[in-house]
């Protein structure tokens, strides 16, 4: 196992942002390896981080202005080789179709609820992690 995985987490509200390191925790599963997280406001942060490489999951909020998320996800998708996988959080359970638009891995509603974020989180880490390997 790698001794650390990267979460990059894109919100442009700082409680967003909070809430996701909250409920991931140090270590979101025993079978992941500890997470990092690599905050970014704004769409030029993302881009920028991706282009370097070396992030293991996006944690995008879809309710991010002026940005979204969820189109923030479809360009990534479109434009980034080898593009992480996405955890796309929503507003509202009724958006889930948006996120199957944006081409989302998985979609959680805000506000963050730990046991599911962290569910979701370890989830995709697994998959992108074996995919890696």
């Amino acid at each position: 196992m790698q001794p650390t995985a990267t979460v990059l987490v894109y919100s442009d509200d700082a409680n967003t942002r909070e809430q996701v390191r909250l409920a991931a925790g140090r270590r979101p599963a025993a079978d992941v390896p500890p997470v990092e997280f690599l905050e970014c406001a704004t769409l030029p942060a993302v881009l920028k981080q991706l282009d370097k490489g070396g992030v293991d999951v996006c944690v995008l909020d879809g309710e991010t202005v002026p940005a979204g998320g969820m189109g923030v996800c479809r360009q990534i998708k479109d434009e980034i080789f080898n593009c992480p996988p996405v955890l796309l959080l929503i507003g509202r359970p009724q958006d889930a179709w948006l996120a199957t638009w944006s081409r989302a891995d998985a979609a959680v509603t805000l506000p963050v609820e730990p046991v599911g974020f962290a569910e979701a989180l370890a989830s995709l880490l697994r998959t992108r992690l074996s995919v890696d390997a």
